[in-house]
């Protein structure tokens, strides 16, 4: 098992965030302040990737305008509690609404870019953002595809460990559905589950036959997540569950 440490590692003017097209989104600087040290392992930085709607932001379906962006309760100040302990924040969320031609990418761009906007209001940040814009059976041939991005396969969370040298096995994925849990497990990691977006619902899918595909734990809120995501690095035993 690989221990924990801090390393102190200058700052740059910002960190842009990729999709899977690899468009970017920027982070300012001013944003980063206070943020120069990352938690590591000897394999990589530790992180705690998240789903979107429902988990950081309110779960209106599919979200097709920008004024219905709005921060969950709690959620600013989760996220900010882990920018201050040099642990990575990101997300990786699935937008089939692009393929199903209900928004475009565009759109996703910039709801992406008043998140980070609502987030700096309470002095926290995404360090990246990641989604999928495809579905397998909708779309036209740009966005109609079985692709590897999708959750609950891994391929966001595999380019962001590459991306920003992210140790998958001692991070974590917090999300409001079972397919979240599943795409921790998939990608090596610890799954939770909040309450919020779907979660009431999606907490009655536990199999207690099957706990390898559970969740580690199922919290009321982000903030509570955080905690307990922060409490269980510091016991220095996170090894995977899921393997």
């Amino acid at each position: 098992m690989s221990s924990l440490s801090l390393f102190a590692i200058p700052v740059k003017t910002g960190i842009r965030g990729a999709n899977s097209s690899g468009n970017d989104l920027f982070v300012p600087r001013s944003l980063l302040r206070g943020s120069s040290f990352f938690l590591m392992t000897k394999n990589g930085r530790v992180a705690v990737f998240f789903d979107r709607d429902g988990t950081i932001i309110k779960e209106v379906g599919y979200l097709s305008r920008l004024e219905d962006m709005e921060l969950l309760p709690g959620a600013g100040r989760a996220i900010r509690f882990l920018n201050q302990k040099g642990i990575m924040t990101v997300v990786v969320t699935n937008q089939s609404g692009v393929a199903r031609g209900l928004f475009s990418e565009d759109l996703v761009r910039k709801v992406h870019e008043r998140l980070q906007e609502a987030l700096q209001k309470e002095g926290a940040f995404l360090n990246r953002i990641y989604y999928c814009p495809h579905h397998p059976e909708h779309g036209d041939e740009r966005y109609r595809k079985n692709c590897f991005c999708r959750k609950p396969k891994t391929g966001m969370l595999k380019k962001a460990a590459r991306d920003m040298n992210i140790d998958l096995s001692r991070s974590y994925l917090i999300g409001d559905t079972m397919k979240d849990v599943e795409t921790a497990g998939n990608g090596g990691m610890k799954g939770i589950i909040v309450l919020s977006g779907y979660g009431k619902e999606e907490v009655k899918k536990i199999e207690s036959r099957n706990p390898k595909k559970n969740p580690v734990y199922v919290a009321s809120d982000l903030l509570m997540a955080v905690r307990w995501v922060t409490k269980d690095i510091g016991k220095g035993k996170n090894e995977n569950s899921h393997r």
